[in-house]
């Protein structure tokens, strides 16, 4: 109170606007909480919120933060992160600092697009611009400082490299210069003062029912040591799960749920294509007729068959897959 009738002292002799100084003191208030509160977690190329929902599963909370520049994505993890705050727009467009707004981030994640990595992608033309999504962490190095900074990608990954133009002008791979962009990454990161790790991981190791493997990187500048999670699962056949010490790899008929009902492939109106019934012949003799412990299912009306999953996306391969082992990655054009 004294503070304040000084102040309207003062303003006798030098008009100021008090409403504007009590504005901006409950400013410094605020962004003074802020800077003395928790950490945040923010989630760059967000998607659907799958990332979130494993970092809320580890946690124990939804990212504060969410960044992709598609609505549809945005929307989706609108439903699944209510409570995170959601950025529709391009990485590039979000400043890190004011995004943050004065709280520490505990975690910056990063899942860039990795289509212009993937072997997957085969010989199509590939995106400088794509390619070099992964120097967003520089950025909030720079600026905000994560204590931790993940990045998840393909493997292939570690072959970041300068682009050359083919004879057509299409941007390709330069051979010779394999891996130098993701190691000038790497050093950046150390310049800034975080020690940077990386391992493959495979999902099947770790409880979950697909092959899946993930290149991941973690840079942290906390001073404390990388900690990386050891598998719990195994091949079925291997020495640890033998012996006890691994679960085995949980199957894709573990995520099946068989009593929904679906149309049968015989008795169609149509029937399927050529291509489509060899594949699914080859299936049969591979996983029911020739093999020691086929998969069989009673069916309605004492039928009985033997599923198996096949891939429907690219017929130019055979691609047979049985159920009692993880999924295999799934690739469509």
């Amino acid at each position: 109170m004294t503070c304040f009738a000084k102040t309207e002292q003062v303003s006798r002799l030098f008009p100021i606007n008090l409403s504007k100084i009590q504005r901006h003191i409950e400013k410094v208030k605020a962004q003074l909480r802020l800077c003395t509160g928790p950490e945040i977690v923010v989630d760059n190329f967000a998607g659907g919120g799958g990332a979130s929902t494993g970092i809320a599963m580890a946690i124990g909370r939804s990212p504060d933060i969410a960044i992709n520049h598609d609505i549809d994505a945005i929307r989706m993890h609108e439903v699944n992160h209510p409570d995170c705050e959601h950025y529709c727009e391009s990485v590039w467009d979000v400043v890190p600092r004011d995004a943050a707004k004065g709280r520490p981030v505990g975690l910056l994640w990063l899942s860039p697009d990795c289509k212009h990595f993937s072997k997957a992608k085969g010989s199509v033309p590939v995106s400088r611009k794509i390619r070099g999504l992964a120097w967003i962490a520089l950025r909030w190095a720079g600026q905000v400082r994560p204590r931790v900074i993940m990045l998840e990608n393909v493997e292939e990954f570690t072959t970041w490299g300068p682009l050359i133009a083919d004879e057509n002008g299409d941007l390709r791979p330069d051979p010779t210069k394999k891996g130098m962009t993701f190691r000038s990454f790497v050093n950046a990161l150390q310049y800034q003062g975080y020690t940077v790790e990386w391992r493959e991981l495979r999902a099947a190791d770790y409880g979950t029912p697909t092959i899946r493997k993930r290149l991941f990187l973690m840079a942290r500048c906390d001073g404390k040591p990388h900690v990386w999670p050891k598998p719990t699962n195994g091949k079925r056949d291997s020495q640890d799960v033998r012996a006890g010490l691994l679960a085995p790899w949980r199957s894709a008929s573990e995520i099946i749920d068989w009593s929904i009902p679906c149309r049968s492939i015989f008795g169609r109106k149509k029937p399927l294509a050529e291509a489509t019934m060899r594949r699914i012949a080859m299936g049969l003799d591979r996983f029911v007729i020739n093999t020691d412990s086929p998969f069989i299912v009673p069916a309605e009306h004492e039928e009985v068959y033997g599923p198996f999953i096949t891939e429907f996306a690219n017929a130019s391969s055979q691609r047979n897959m049985p159920l009692d082992e993880p999924l295999r990655t799934i690739c469509a054009q």
